[in-house]
């Protein structure tokens, strides 16, 4: 605490200072993070008669920068005005970066565009600034700008232009700056690598970001570059990548921190990686940072989606300070497990403290509705929506139309799709999508191809509900042609899932060995969805000999799943071959492979009940069966 006698001590001997001995201190404070006593500094200066020099300006001006505050700046703005300093262009350069820094852009360019004289700190001021807030064609416009006035190009110009590719997802855009980089000699500088990093990995690239990498001389790499790549990492869910590059990085010498904590606990998103999770958690104990509000949440994030709802609510329960983002982490993990009756409880609660929920909030909501076919809920939630205002907004109405197609509402889906009055590529794919999943193949196609005639680019997602809809409805041509379509005219490389589909509609076509050929050709190697849909036509088709080659891939790669067992029993029976089925289940019984119990959900008067084969717990159960017998004995009737 500052007493009265310090502070007359301060003033008496402040009063002595020279400006070089003010401009000494307000840049310190700055330095340290105390931009309030900077100004107040500033305002004592003045205060004791002494007018600032062009070395005072920039670090008061980089407090207002670190405020983020208008009024602020807008005052020490007046004061460089009236100075004779207005001119100089370091004073001028750090003008227009408060500015830029505190969003006002147009306060930004029309001081910029008067500036009698710009280096290239000027120009990288305004690239960033137009890059940061995604208006990539003026970033591009500056840069043309920029080099019509002979300023050369530095590396802080290229990670502006970076951020402009990544903005727009633009990869070809990317590769083009990453070139220019290496044309003008920056791409050894650790800060450009970093950047090209963590943008090659959220443009689909991880090829491209590890390259990147492993071109950093080991001596350079810093600890931003590890975390670049674990986050390229996670966000892809690829905890295994992940986990052993974080592994590299400790034997390397660096120190995780909050920002690799997050990356690897956001990698972390399945059950069977829940053990890595754990040992994640307990490290970012380890080093500290277990009591950070954004690894808390990322936490209850990732324990509700590795399917530990228990942990994640014991996290949430025993939170000092919950945030909107807390509330609906966990509000999402019961949406996600089908627990609507707790999201609700979750939401009303977070509603009584005065939390006010958002449209993440209710996009979650709406999938978990989706789920589990509680359209009940899901119009309710659509009525709170457009009360709330949140209606307006185009992932809402997305969320909306899926939740609907989903639970089989499909004139909701398409009264909403129609109304909107933008429409995205999202969109367009979610109802496609609805149409496939609720047997309305043909309006599937004719949307898609609509679409397509109104000039809008479809992407992987769209094609693979377009191959859906084919695949259910049997149009093998049709197929066919959007198959070439994706991958000759739009050059989008299929995944295992447009893949599988194509090889559903040959099986489901009898075309089994044409399916084959069509599997073993692929560019990828086939997973266990692949080999199931070509087994299950083998059944309908009772194929006996690709049967057994296909169950032979699906026995090396899920010994323990029962179903390719079953399946392959069966195509034995029907072609009366017993000694085989003997020898299958003898094989099923030596490698324990168990059958997953099949259940189903059921929503009455707003509550979800859950129902396995065979169970009796249910506390109305005799009831239910009672009336499922009689159910039975009429339809038999």
């Amino acid at each position: 605490m500052v007493t009265p006698a310090a502070t007359q001590s301060f003033n008496r001997f402040s009063n002595l200072w020279t400006v070089a001995q003010w401009n000494s201190s307000i840049t310190e404070s700055v330095n340290q993070g105390y931009a309030h006593k900077a100004l107040l500094l500033f305002r004592q200066m003045k205060q004791n008669g002494l007018e600032p020099n062009n070395l005072t300006f920039p670090s008061v001006v980089k407090a207002c920068s670190k405020l983020l505050n208008l009024k602020y700046s807008q005052i020490v703005h007046t004061h460089v005005v009236k100075s004779r300093f207005q001119t100089d262009l370091f004073v001028q350069t750090s003008v227009v970066d408060m500015y830029v820094k505190c969003s006002q852009l147009g306060f930004a360019y029309n001081l910029f565009s008067r500036m009698p004289q710009r280096d290239v700190a000027s120009w990288n001021s305004m690239i960033l600034g137009f890059a940061q807030l995604g208006f990539v064609d003026r970033v591009v416009s500056l840069f043309c700008e920029m080099g019509i006035e002979g300023i050369r190009a530095d590396s802080v110009t290229v990670i502006g232009l970076t951020h402009s590719a990544l903005s727009l997802k633009d990869l070809k855009m990317l590769k083009s700056i990453h070139s220019f980089g290496i044309k003008i000699g920056i791409e050894t500088d650790v800060s450009v690598s970093n950047t090209w990093i963590a943008a090659y990995a959220k443009c689909g690239e991880l090829g491209l970001a590890e390259t990147v990498f492993d071109g950093i001389d080991k001596g350079l790499k810093t600890a931003v570059s590890w975390n670049s790549m674990i986050a390229g990492y996670a966000h892809f869910e690829q905890c295994s990548k992940a986990v052993g590059f974080f592994k590299t990085m400790l034997r390397g010498g660096f120190r995780a921190d909050l920002s690799t904590i997050l990356s690897l606990l956001s990698s972390c998103v399945q059950p069977e990686v829940l053990f890595h999770g754990k040992l994640i958690h307990a490290h970012g104990i380890q080093v500290g940072c277990d009591s950070d509000i954004q690894v808390i949440n990322t936490l209850i994030s990732m324990y509700s989606k590795c399917g530990d709802i228990g942990s994640a609510r014991y996290l949430f329960n025993n939170m000092l300070g919950k945030t909107r983002v807390s509330w609906t982490a966990m509000i999402a993990g019961y949406a996600e497990k089908g627990d609507l009756d707790e999201a609700m409880t979750l939401f009303s609660a977070m509603e009584a403290v005065g939390e006010k929920p958002d449209l993440v909030t209710v996009i979650a909501l709406m999938s978990g509705c989706g789920q589990t076919g509680a359209l009940k809920l899901g119009k309710w939630i659509d009525t709170y929506a457009t009360a709330n205002g949140l209606k307006d907004n185009l992932m809402v109405c997305n969320a909306l139309i899926d939740m609907y197609a989903k639970c089989g509402s499909m004139d909701n889906a398409r009264e909403l799709f129609y109304t909107m009055p933008e429409k995205s590529l999202v969109s367009w794919t979610t109802l496609i999508a609805g149409c496939a999943l609720n047997g309305e193949f043909k309006e599937a196609l004719g949307l898609f191809f609509q679409m397509v005639e109104l000039g809008l680019k479809p992407n992987h997602i769209t094609f693979l509900a377009v191959l859906q809809a084919c695949n259910h409805a049997g149009f093998l041509e049709k197929g066919w042609e959007c198959f070439n379509l994706m991958t000759k005219v739009y050059k989008i490389n299929p995944g295992l899932d447009h893949y599988s589909c194509m090889a559903d509609l040959l099986g489901r076509k009898g075309r089994l060995k044409e399916a084959f050929e069509f599997i073993q050709n692929m560019p990828l190697k086939p997973d266990v969805g692949i080999w199931s849909v070509l087994l299950s036509a083998c059944k309908i088709h009772q194929n006996v000999v690709i049967g057994e080659c296909v169950a032979f891939h699906l026995f090396e790669l899920e010994p323990q799943t029962a179903v390719p067992y079953v399946q392959m029993a069966n195509i034995y029976a029907s072609a009366g071959k017993w000694d085989r089925v003997a020898a299958i289940r003898t094989m099923m019984k030596c490698n324990k492979a168990r059958k997953s119990p099949g259940k189903s959900l059921v929503q009455v008067d707003g509550k979800t009940h859950e129902f396995t084969v065979e169970d009796r717990c249910h506390p109305e159960g005799l009831l239910i069966y009672e009336t499922l017998e009689n159910l039975a004995l009429q339809m038999k009737e």
